[in-house]
């Protein structure tokens, strides 16, 4: 019996010493942590609203975002207070540099350009957060040696050589596209209103579909529906308060995105599989489209070292090639979206671009040289990107070790985000016109407008800057070329203005605009 009385007594101490423990490492994570980080940041000078048990400021994100999203706003206005409420309210109060909170976690807001470049130039110490979803994969996830690695292997893939070899694959896309419009322009004798908004994502997906899996890029089509499905839930996800662990519980939306990415990674596979034995019995083609390219300039790096190790596993291609949808398709349709919203606004510059397009190409089909001297269609690209960037809410990094930052010291776990609209939007960088449309701030280049600062950082910035951003300026530019040599448009009355942060920035109630054959 004194036996059994102690066994109990022993059982009961552990599980008192296990609740004690959990209980002492949660009340650390949801309060003494938090706690502790709002007295450093603000001894730092930092303001931010005071720490909200577990919520942070997600519920007030969430009531702003839903009070904005619930009408539309006029042209005319700042679109800045309707795509980033709490963030604009947050600048307003607390100043340019301010925190917040994600949950428990502070993230502290950077508007200031040389700080930005900082960061950006620093990557090994700013690193990208670990990804709460299964959405970010692949080299923008990466970090350290891993990055270098992956970024070597992918570089052959978008280099210019390469990319002039996928004008044909943009074209054909487009046409489709541009043929379908006729199709619908000529039963309204020359003239309809048209929702373009799901023509431009479709063109885009089907753009990567083809540069990325070539032959396969009806197969691809389907993955792009997946991962279309997939992004969809992983922003349900992100507004929800994150609990570490939570995305491995069997919840109806875990299960799904479990499903799909099962899915997706099959399917890829197949692709990759069949991209490999094309390629073992000699197919040249086979190396034409991203994957091919991937996979030979992988090989060459394992032969080179004769280390298996020392390129991407079967896995890490799947990865990649995850990215090339997410990052070629879902920026791409935004940016030819507010493009075309932003043409029918401004009419004048409409023409301008419409009659550089005919001087360099008349009605022929555009080429590489030519893309290159659209000089005033490039201006016209770089002021959409400023005014609309496709990633427009933040960039955002974590430190793991105290970390001097501008004249901030910022203690370890501390995240850093960069809100992209906000920097593109300040006047203080842009002057006062910064709200305003006007592409003529980009005709003396992009460096010449910045003077050599991070202000203008819509496909970021440093060593990590987006690999494919030439691959979406040049398709960007081909598509708009074409649409100007074909139709001149407009905004329709049914057309609201409504810009909405999901993944990317997109409209909400679609692009309503009114199309005319030429």
């Amino acid at each position: 019996m004194a036996v059994n009385c102690a066994a109990v007594v022993a059982a009961v101490l552990v599980v008192v010493v296990v609740v004690v423990i959990v209980g002492w490492r949660v009340l650390n994570w949801v309060w003494l942590t938090p706690r502790k980080f709002e007295k450093q940041l603000r001894e730092q000078g930092l303001k931010g609203n005071s720490y909200k048990l577990l919520s942070g400021d997600l519920k007030e994100m969430a009531t702003m975002s839903k009070e904005a999203k619930a009408k539309p706003i006029g042209l005319s206005d700042d679109i800045v207070p309707h795509v980033m409420p709490f963030f604009h309210k947050s600048v307003i109060k607390h100043g340019q540099n301010f925190f917040a909170w994600l949950g428990p976690k502070p993230m502290v807001n950077i508007v200031d350009p040389e700080i930005i470049k900082e960061i950006l130039s620093k990557y090994n110490q700013f690193q990208k957060p670990k990804g709460q979803t299964q959405l970010v994969r692949g080299l923008i996830a990466q970090d350290g040696e891993k990055w270098v690695k992956h970024r070597k292997i992918i570089n052959p893939a978008f280099h210019v050589e390469k990319l002039k070899h996928m004008l044909p694959a943009f074209y054909l896309s487009c046409i489709e596209m541009i043929g379908k419009w006729e199709e619908i322009v000529s039963k309204e004798e020359g003239c309809c209103e048209l929702d373009v908004w799901p023509y431009l994502q479709i063109v885009s997906a089907d753009v990567i579909s083809r540069t990325a899996f070539g032959s396969n890029y009806e197969e691809g089509r389907r993955i792009f529906e997946l991962q279309k499905e997939q992004a969809e839930l992983a922003m349900e996800a992100s507004r929800s308060i994150y609990i570490p662990g939570s995305r491995f519980l069997p919840t109806k939306r875990n299960k799904r995105m479990k499903e799909i990415a099962k899915d997706v990674r099959a399917s890829i596979k197949s692709i990759i599989d069949k991209k490999l034995a094309a390629m073992k019995v000699g197919e040249t083609a086979s190396n034409d489209d991203l994957l091919g390219i991937l996979l030979e300039s992988n090989n060459k790096e394992i032969e080179h070292h004769g280390n298996k190790n020392s390129g991407m596993s079967i896995e890490e291609v799947i990865e990649e090639c995850y990215l090339f949808y997410f990052a070629g398709q879902e920026t791409t349709a935004n940016l030819l979206v507010w493009t075309m919203v932003l043409l029918s606004q401004h009419q004048l510059w409409q023409a301008k671009a419409r009659e550089e397009v005919l001087q360099v190409f008349g009605n022929k089909k555009p080429d590489y040289n030519g893309l290159n001297h659209l000089k005033i269609v490039t201006m016209i690209l770089n002021e959409v990107l400023r005014l609309y960037p496709p990633a427009a809410a933040v960039m955002a990094r974590t430190i793991h070790e105290e970390m001097k930052v501008g004249e901030f010291t910022l203690p370890a776990g501390v995240f850093i985000q960069v809100p992209i609209m906000l920097v593109h939007h300040n006047l203080e960088l842009w002057g006062d016109d910064a709200k305003e449309f006007k592409p003529e701030r980009f005709s003396e280049g992009v460096s010449k407008v910045t003077k050599g600062q991070a202000s203008f950082i819509p496909f970021g910035g440093g060593p990590r800057i987006c690999i494919g951003q030439n691959f979406a300026m040049l398709e960007a530019k081909l598509i708009v070329a074409m649409i100007l040599q074909r139709f001149s448009f407009a905004l329709s009355t049914s057309y609201s203005h409504a810009p909405q942060i999901g993944i990317t920035l997109r409209p909400q109630y679609g692009a309503h605009l009114v199309l005319q054959r030429l």
